[in-house]
């Protein structure tokens, strides 16, 4: 657009950890602010080239609603960076990236910081809609009698908290009972979503070690005391196997189903932040970019068809708007909600009748290549904090293209609502 190009220069992100672990006492706004205060200091960028601060979360917090403001104002950034915050669920990141970059390509911005966090431990928590109204009474109540008189009034559960609900508000299903009846209505059968399970464990374990996480991985010393200190992601298991797999009951279908706790991806803490540049800015900075992003797109289907399936449609779409094709990509990061998700939409993809009934096409997206999917692991081994996936999976693409000299990958989120992201990267 305009000439411009937009650069991922750098990314940072915390290790990932399973909820009520070692992040316990952090808040989403914590880690938010502790990721971007590490790239800053990574990067060394000036803080008053910043232009802007695009950041997400999912289960927001009423004093954390605007979470990419108080970042700026918690890392002693000027307090006239431009600020604002996106949501798109498991998508988050990715909304905030493309946010980024849509400022950068017409002129709003040069330098962006964009991401996103999740605190799975500590979710905001409601109280009853009876409570609400006792509280809202009591406040404008005189005398102690009129301010006692609506809590004698209620009901003891009414003092109960309400849980958030991970359920589609639209069809009161949730994601696991989703991706069960997408595995059956699409034949993903068990050894198939547990093979793919097992992969991404040993590629996430085999990134550690070859040291590709190293490099882009912040070692996350816990306050307020800073004894805890975490420097791998704590949820990938290398010695699991196909047999142990097999060996787990099913989660959600518990007579005939087959996704289990083991081909799911889990409840996760953690954050992820990359820099954004406009490559003319970059250069005269002195910046060397990772990747460009090359092309996007966002899509939504009917949340009470199959929920989780909107790669399918996102990843042809983005691919479209540039001419080009899924053999293209030598790289595809798709996130690992489920393997049965996974599986359904690589299965899609590769189908000329769900082409022709869905995307009024001729033909098949294209055959995926298995081998270049998760490459370095996935949502499954890794861990999904909701806010901070699709910051996390485009970082590990840049970098990764970036090791292999050039090529294009394409990074994509199944989201709630049906909805889905798709991000197109060349290599620098």
């Amino acid at each position: 657009m305009n000439g411009k190009r937009v650069a991922i220069v750098d990314g940072v992100r915390t290790p990932f950890v399973k909820y009520a672990s070692e992040y316990k006492d952090l808040s989403t706004l914590d880690m938010g602010k502790m990721v971007v205060g590490e790239l800053i200091e990574r990067t060394n960028i000036d803080r008053e080239e910043l232009d802007q601060v695009v950041f997400g979360q999912v289960a927001a917090h009423m004093e954390t609603h605007n979470i990419a403001r108080e970042i700026v104002l918690g890392c002693a950034l000027p307090r006239t960076t431009d600020a604002f915050s996106v949501s798109r669920a498991c998508a988050t990141s990715s909304q905030s990236l493309i946010a980024g970059a849509m400022s950068i390509l017409c002129g709003d911005a040069s330098v962006a910081i964009t991401g996103g966090a999740e605190s799975s431990s500590n979710p905001p928590i409601k109280i009853s809609e009876e409570l609400t109204a006792a509280l809202v009474r009591v406040n404008g109540a005189k005398t102690l009698k009129d301010k006692a008189k609506p809590f004698l009034e209620l009901k003891p559960n009414a003092l109960l908290p309400n849980i958030p609900s991970i359920k589609e508000q639209s069809t009161g299903e949730t994601m696991g009972q989703c991706a069960e009846r997408m595995a059956k209505e699409n034949a993903i059968s068990r050894e198939d979503q547990d093979l793919l399970s097992y992969r991404s464990h040993q590629n996430a374990a085999k990134a550690w070690e070859a040291g590709h996480y190293g490099q882009e991985v912040m070692t996350m010393t816990i306050p307020p005391k800073y004894k805890t200190v975490v420097e791998k992601d704590t949820l990938i298991r290398p010695d699991t196997s196909l047999e142990k797999l097999a060996k787990l009951r099913p989660a959600f279908d518990k007579k005939y189903g087959t996704v289990t706790a083991g081909n799911s991806s889990g409840l996760t803490d953690g954050a992820s932040a990359v820099l954004l540049m406009e490559e003319e800015k970059a250069k005269a900075l002195g910046y060397t970019p990772l990747a460009y992003v090359k092309s996007w797109a966002f899509t939504a289907v009917d949340p009470a068809w199959q929920l989780l399936i909107g790669p399918a449609f996102a990843i042809p779409k983005a691919l479209g708007k540039i001419n080009m094709q899924l053999s293209d990509m030598d790289l595809l990061d798709i996130h690992e909600a489920f393997a049965a998700q996974v599986l359904s939409v690589t299965q899609a993809l590769g189908s000329a009748s769900f082409a022709k009934e869905h995307l009024n096409a001729s033909a098949a997206t294209g055959e995926v290549d298995m081998d270049k999917v998760n490459v370095n692991g996935g949502s499954i081994a890794l861990g999904h904090p909701f806010g901070a996936t699709g910051a996390r999976q485009a970082l590990s693409m840049a970098r990764e293209l970036n090791r292999r000299g050039g090529g294009h990958a394409v990074v994509s989120q199944c989201a709630a609502g049906g909805l889905a992201a798709a991000i197109i990267l060349e290599a620098a």
